[in-house]
Parts: structure tokens; C-alpha cells; sequence
């Protein structure tokens, strides 16, 4: 089992803070989402990889258990399949540090991963067995493993106006009705954890959690990218000319916007505080980015046409004077 890097995997510092581990996987998942490669395997593994890094470096407590074990990581890399090898043997230099033992089967570790869903070396540190408050709880001294039930994960797609606004779900699982809150700036690829509602444990043991993860459908009118949303706007070749007023839609409804005169198609108008709302967040919103397409009038009367040619006519006149 090798060591799983999760702030090279997200491309951030090891010293970085929540908002940009959130940045890196909203953008990185976007990248990768199987929706967006169909059919690519690559893809949809390196999709599980970026979901797995942002489980561990989005929570706090496992981000602590991951960077206490960041510092001897060398040593667990090292180790291979070979455990029983590893298991005996403590740092090679320094003083002060703990030597840890595995009483479990060697199998239970590198041999198949665990209900997580995740890699094998998630479930090492983070998955079934592992104990709150002690990050090397799974393979601690000598500790007694209590048994639980499953862990259940499932896809939940929500619409990007429930993403917008947040929204309310309940739904049934093993004859309970369990009721799950969604945010406002929920993101695609989220992974919400409820815990204790997994599959029960063997003999009246703990249950397992259920994992959900968040499938946000694509909108007819918005594009999210991170906190910002882009939608489209028509703007007529008058208004494109001449500047005037359009009307562009947002999240919460219509809003004006004006063009600056002589605008070009393919353009961009950023409206401040008219995005996704930032997840976690009270009243901080991304932008909204108006693309703007300028439409040419597709039918002319003979009065229009010989308006046109006119003003051809002047500027062909003044690009003769400026030469």
C-alpha cells in the first residue's frame, strides 16, 4: 500500500487554508466528473481520488489524524505489503516517538479495502474500526476492534435551484424516514455523512454511516464554475452599437444591465454578488459572468438596408480620410 499524497492529489500547500481545499475540489471535480468523460475509467478514478483527498483535508478532525501521520509517512510507504516486517520496527532516528503494533490480519489491511468506498489507505486511517481522538487507532497497541455494521453510500442529484436556495429531503432506509438538510451552495461531488445511519452491526453493535453523495444536474440557463455562475444574453445590434439597457436573468429573478456602447459579441459583463452562495458561508455570494451575443437583424425592410449602406458608405469615407 502506498502512501496517498492528499494535498498533492487537490494541488494545494500543505498549510492551506479550508476555502482553498474548497476551490481546489470544486474545480478539479468539475474536471473529472464522469458525466463530463464518459466512458473514460481514468477519469472516473481520478474523480474517487479527489473525493477521497477533499473527505479527508474538508474534515478537521481527519485532517489532523492525516498530518499526524504525515510526518512518518516514510515509514508506512516503506512498509509495502510486508507488515509483519513493519510492524516490529520503529523510527530510524529521533527520539520521542511511539512504535506501533497491528494485531489484526494483515489481509484486513493491504489485502481489500474496506466499506468506505474509498482506497485501502483511507480505510486504514479513517474507515470501520478506526476511533475517534487517536489517529492511529486502527493499527494501534494492541487494541481491541469493535465490530460495526456497513458503511452505505448512495447518489443523491439535486437541481442547481436547490444547490441556489438549499431544500429539505426525506426519504426511507431500512423502515426508517431519515430527513437530510441540503445547504445553500451545495457543490457537486459533496459528500455528506450521516452518522449511525448505516447498515446495522452484528449483535446489536454499532451501525455504520451513510455517505451521500451530492449529483448537481446541469441548469438550462446557468453554468456553475466554483461560486460564479455564467449565463447567456442576447443583446441587438442597436443596443450593441449604441449601448443602452438588457435584461438578464439571475438566481433570484430579472435584473437590468447596461451594455457600454460598442461592445463586441462574445463579451463579458461581471455582476458582483450575483453567484452561487459561497457553501458554509451567511451572505457571501460568487458573481455572475453575462456572456453577451451580439444577434445581426435577420430581415431588413428597404428603408433599413439603405440605412446600412449609408453608414457603410461613411465609413468607408472615413477610413479613406484617416489613410
Amino acid at each position: 500500500m502506498k502512501y496517498k499524497d492528499y494535498y498533492q492529489i487537490l494541488g494545494v500547500a500543505k498549510n492551506a487554508s479550508p476555502q482553498e481545499i474548497k476551490k481546489a475540489f470544486r474545480k478539479l471535480a468539475a474536471k473529472y466528473h464522469p458525466d463530463k468523460n464518459p466512458g473514460d475509467k481514468s477519469a472516473e478514478e481520478k474523480f474517487k481520488e479527489i473525493n477521497e483527498a477533499n473527505e479527508v483535508l474538508s474534515d478537521t478532525d481527519k485532517r489532523k489524524k492525516y498530518d499526524t501521520l504525515g510526518s512518518n509517512w516514510e515509514y508506512y510507504q516503506q512498509a509495502g505489503d510486508d507488515w509483519e516486517k513493519y510492524a516490529h520496527q520503529g523510527p530510524r532516528q529521533g527520539g520521542g516517538k511511539r512504535t506501533y503494533y497491528y494485531s489484526g490480519n494483515p489481509e484486513d489491511v493491504f489485502g481489500r479495502g474496506g466499506q468506505s468506498g474509498f482506497s485501502s489507505f483511507f480505510d486504514l486511517f479513517f474507515g470501520e474500526g478506526a476511533q475517534e481522538g487517536d489517529p492511529f487507532a486502527r493499527y494501534g497497541e494492541r487494541t481491541t476492534q469493535v465490530p460495526r455494521g456497513s458503511d452505505v453510500e448512495a447518489t443523491m442529484s439535486i437541481t442547481m435551484r436547490e444547490a441556489y436556495q438549499g431544500s429539505r429531503r426525506t426519504f426511507e432506509f431500512q423502515g426508517e424516514k431519515i430527513r437530510i438538510a441540503i445547504k445553500p451552495g451545495s457543490y457537486e461531488g459533496q459528500k455528506l455523512r450521516l452518522k449511525g445511519k448505516g447498515h446495522p452491526g452484528p449483535r446489536g453493535q454499532a451501525r455504520g454511516d451513510l455517505y451521500i453523495t451530492l449529483h448537481v444536474t446541469p441548469d438550462r440557463q446557468f453554468i456553475r464554475e466554483g461560486d460564479d455562475l455564467i449565463v447567456n444574453a442576447k443583446v441587438d445590434v442597436y443596443t450593441a452599437v449604441l449601448g443602452g439597457n438588457i435584461e438578464v436573468n439571475t438566481m433570484t429573478g430579472k435584473v437590468k444591465v447596461n451594455v457600454p456602447k460598442g461592445i463586441q459579441s462574445g463579451k463579458t459583463l461581471r455582476l458582483k454578488g450575483k453567484g452561487m452562495p459561497v457553501y458554509g458561508k451567511t451572505d457571501e455570494f460568487g458573481d455572475l459572468m453575462v456572456r453577451l451575443d451580439v444577434e445581426l437583424p435577420r430581415h431588413l425592410n428597404a428603408q433599413e438596408e439603405e440605412l446600412f449602406r449609408q453608414l457603410k458608405a461613411l465609413q468607408n469615407k472615413e477610413a479613406v480620410y484617416q489613410n
